[in-house]
Formats: structure tokens, C-alpha cells, sequence
């Protein structure tokens, strides 16, 4: 029951000389997923870059469709506006410089 000297050692060079051998695979795979996760980082980047651009065009956008909302709301009060007797009757003393029946009229003298 004598252990044998040379058997650990030689099991030991086969895993080494195995290993020596794929040893350029194992670093060209390495070096090729270091340079897709930095690719991948990089393009993350600029995902999120371009995400914030947007959501910013977005809000102005949004503050323009506001705007245009309630400049819609003037126009619709003021469609309502010009139907009435009122502005009719501001556009005549104003362009056509006409009067009511009762109203007197002052003029200065020159």
C-alpha cells in the first residue's frame, strides 16, 4: 500500500498543459465579452441621453399644445363676442363713426 510519487504530479501537468492550451481561447472570449459589455454600456449611454432629450421636447410640446388650448378658448369667446349687439354696435361708432339716437356728441372746437 505505497502511494505512487509521480501520480499527483502528472495529474496536475495534464490539467496545466489542458489549461495552457485553451489558454488563448479562454482570452480571446474574455477580451470579446469585455468589449461587448462596454459596447452595450456605451450604447446604454446614449439610450438614456436620447430619452431625456426627448421627454424634454416632449414637455414643450405638451406647453405648446397648452397654449394653443386656451388661445382656442379666446377664440371661441370671442366668436361668441362678435355675435352680439355690443361689439356690433362698438364696430359702427368706431369705423363708420355712427351713434345711438339719444347719444349727444361733443366735439372740441378748433
Amino acid at each position: 500500500m505505497y502511494k505512487r510519487k509521480g501520480t499527483g504530479r502528472q495529474r496536475g501537468r495534464k490539467k496545466n498543459s489542458r489549461l495552457s492550451r485553451y489558454r488563448r481561447s479562454i482570452v480571446m472570449i474574455c477580451t470579446v465579452l469585455v468589449f461587448l459589455s462596454g459596447v452595450l454600456t456605451v450604447s446604454s449611454l446614449r439610450l438614456q441621453a436620447k430619452n431625456s432629450e426627448y421627454k424634454e421636447q416632449e414637455e414643450q410640446l405638451q406647453s405648446q399644445i397648452d397654449d394653443e388650448k386656451k388661445r382656442a378658448e379666446e377664440v371661441e369667446e370671442f366668436k361668441e363676442y362678435v355675435k352680439t349687439d355690443e361689439y356690433v354696435k362698438e364696430t359702427a361708432e368706431e369705423k363708420l363713426d355712427l351713434v345711438d339716437p339719444n347719444e349727444i356728441i361733443f366735439k372740441a372746437a378748433e
